[in-house]
């Protein structure tokens, strides 16, 4: 017999860094998850990762046991990885930063995400990762 879900936790975290304190301990603490056993499971499976931040859906069972699945690191955040910027723009529209991106950069952040992104195909991926550039502040080079 399939076990009843009681609530789905939808988190960020540092790929092997989940520890106890907020905001991983009191969402799981509501829920009645074990919380250790969370982040001993998150942070073995997460070990190749360390340190990039990972959207994470943990599903919750009645008898308050877990699964989870990480899904690809948010675009914002490979495109601060591929440019090597700190942020984005701190007003994004009237405050544009130096740094361009090239198509090249674009279409990488579309194969590395191809699994989570909704997009039917390659040129609308392209399009969504653009609107995170353009959101982000800085500027298309084609």
């Amino acid at each position: 017999m399939a076990k009843k879900v009681t609530g789905f936790i939808k988190l960020q975290i540092a790929g092997g860094k989940a520890n106890p304190s907020p905001p991983i301990g009191p969402a799981l603490g509501q829920k009645g998850v074990n919380i250790m056993e969370f982040c001993k499971a998150f942070n073995a499976k997460t070990q190749a990762q360390n340190g990039v931040t990972l959207p994470t859906i943990i599903t919750v069972y009645s008898d308050r046991s877990f699964t989870f699945v990480t899904k690809t690191p948010p675009a914002t955040y490979l495109l601060k990885d591929k440019l090597k910027i700190t942020s984005g723009a701190q007003k994004p529209g009237s405050e544009v930063m130096a740094k361009t991106v090239s198509k090249k950069v674009v279409e990488e952040i579309v194969e590395t995400k191809k699994v989570d992104l909704t997009a039917g195909s390659k040129e609308a991926g392209m399009r969504t990762i653009e609107g995170s550039v353009r959101s982000m502040g800085l500027k298309l080079d084609y």
